[in-house]
């Protein structure tokens, strides 16, 4: 993808980054050379102020020419307009729920961003996320990286973890573990009430689908709770992962594990859902102290 995009006329720049902690940061490469054999990854923190942290956490592109989105993004535009960079282009990967990641290309020559160039890069885009989800289930993590306090599933601050049974009953438990916990760290009862709701869907698809146990990590840094559900893949013992639920086509409000999805969506500020190779983890975020967002380009 970055060769391919390298390769574009006016293009100086091209990044790429994956989602990481639930939503927390980004991994981060990037490239201004096709031949570049050895690319070196970096973290960004999710709460930059960047349009490629922009993209992720709302899933809208950003493109433009800096003047247009130096009013939103001051410092990063500022750093940008040094090295010659004249127009760009972020476009979120494709997930279900919250963008994997997101590209973004830099220009050195001002850009009309017509309809054909924006579908050029969100086709780029949509197949990166597909090679990204592949790669993740084959070669994914072992059961035996699987725990709840993985430091490269979730960071600093308050956190704390159970191992949930396989079993009807575990949706229950879920929703008494969390609200206890919650109330422990003195978060509102409006908070809780949509935490449980979210958790109680990712938890009943991880029992139907997945059949096993499955563990559940509450993350609570910087106002910002995130919940996490991993199950360890299917019943069969054979390592495949679970299938996570889909959201139904046509958005057919009948459907009950798609509406239960639905629901996520509306209460949660991000959510997301991962395959690897020994199983599922899928994960909600709610802001407490939701920033507003400003007016910028968007595709």
């Amino acid at each position: 993808m970055l060769v391919d995009l390298i390769s574009l006329p006016e293009v100086s720049r091209v990044g790429f980054a994956l989602v990481e902690g639930a939503g927390r940061r980004l991994r981060f490469v990037a490239t201004d050379d096709e031949r570049e054999a050895v690319l070196t990854w970096t973290h960004i923190d999710a709460y930059d102020d960047f349009p490629l942290t922009a993209v992720a956490r709302t899933g809208e592109a950003v493109f433009g020419g800096l003047d247009e989105l130096e009013p939103r993004f001051p410092e990063a535009i500022s750093g940008l307009r040094a090295h010659g960079t004249r127009a760009l282009a972020a476009w979120p990967l494709p997930g279900l729920g919250s963008p994997i990641g997101g590209l973004i290309v830099f220009f050195d020559a001002d850009q009309s961003f017509a309809e054909p160039q924006r579908r050029l890069i969100e086709a780029t885009a949509r197949r990166t996320a597909e090679a990204v989800r592949r790669v993740r289930i084959i070669t994914g993590r072992g059961p035996e990286d699987a725990a709840a306090d993985d430091p490269a599933l979730i960071g600093e601050g308050e956190r704390v973890g159970v191992l949930l049974e396989g079993d009807p009953r575990a949706a229950s438990a879920a929703r008494r573990f969390l609200r206890e916990r919650l109330e422990e760290w003195g978060i509102d009862d409006d908070t809780i009430d949509n935490a449980q709701l979210c958790l109680s869907e990712l938890v009943t698809n991880a029992i139907i689908h997945a059949q096993t146990t499955s563990e559940l990590t509450l993350h609570l840094e910087h106002r910002v709770l995130t919940v996490v559900v991993r199950d360890l893949g299917g019943s069969s013992g054979s390592g495949n992962p679970a299938s996570f639920v889909q959201m139904p086509d046509g958005d057919d409000p009948m459907r009950v594990f798609g509406r239960g999805l639905t629901l996520v969506d509306a209460l949660a500020d991000r959510w997301g859902s991962e395959q690897d190779a020994s199983g599922t983890t899928a994960w909600f975020v709610l802001e407490l102290d939701r920033p507003e967002e400003t007016t910028a380009r968007y595709g």
